[in-house]
């Protein structure tokens, strides 16, 4: 991690506290060896790959809280640079608007500041996480039929940060330094969600072009 975003995390302006896995816990032997996988340096293609033995939806509910945390952590680096009057329109350049829709407040997709967006996004994310039905944290609870649905929503609007810091942001994150680790952490979600189809090609469009040299 660059020191421009340790010295980000150290001053907590991540959108929302970490969430973490108990010790003791399978999820948190998986973390541990997602995160080993990691620090060894392998290929971020074979560090996403299932570990022999383990459950898939184990492997893929460590990795969505461990994206949420760090794409977190990402947006909070250019947070005070998005905002209603740099930002009106969540998007990610003129051919790409995303809009917002939930089950309360917004029924229809409504065009949102980037800002508004980011904040609702994160609420709604860290609900799903932290919602026992959703993902069990207890060994032996079975996930629910609808859990890799829930995923592919989330990680598929975890990309769309992406898009937009890519897009909108860029500038910032190299001049603070942080242009190698996000693109690390771009091309371990991208392969993940690759490998185990929870994003739609279609989707993954905005950055295909302007970062496929990233991913040779």
């Amino acid at each position: 991690m660059s020191h421009a975003l340790k010295q980000v995390f150290n001053k907590d302006k991540t959108f929302r506290p970490k969430r973490k896995f108990e010790p003791g816990t399978q999820r948190f032997e998986l973390h541990k060896k997602a995160q080993a996988s990691l620090n060894a340096g392998l290929d971020l293609k074979v560090a996403v790959q299932l570990p022999p033995g383990e459950e898939q939806n184990d492997w893929v509910a460590v990795h969505v809280v461990d994206f949420f945390n760090r794409i977190n952590l990402i947006y909070g680096t250019i947070s005070e640079s998005c905002t209603e009057q740099s930002c009106p329109v969540m998007s990610g350049g003129p051919k790409y608007e995303y809009r917002w829709q939930d089950e309360h407040r917004y029924r229809k997709p409504t065009a949102l500041s980037a800002p508004q967006y980011m904040n609702l996004l994160m609420d709604w994310i860290e609900v799903q996480i932290n919602n026992e039905d959703i993902f069990p944290t207890n060994v032996g609870t079975p996930f629910p039929k609808n859990f890799l649905p829930v995923v592919k929503k989330i990680l598929s609007r975890l990309f769309r940060v992406f898009v937009h810091v890519y897009i909108h942001h860029f500038d910032r994150i190299t001049q603070m330094g942080s242009e190698a680790h996000v693109n690390t952490c771009y091309k371990h979600f991208y392969y993940f969600v690759k490998e185990f189809n929870l994003i739609d090609t279609k989707e993954l469009e905005p950055l295909v072009r302007a970062l496929g040299h990233i991913l040779q």
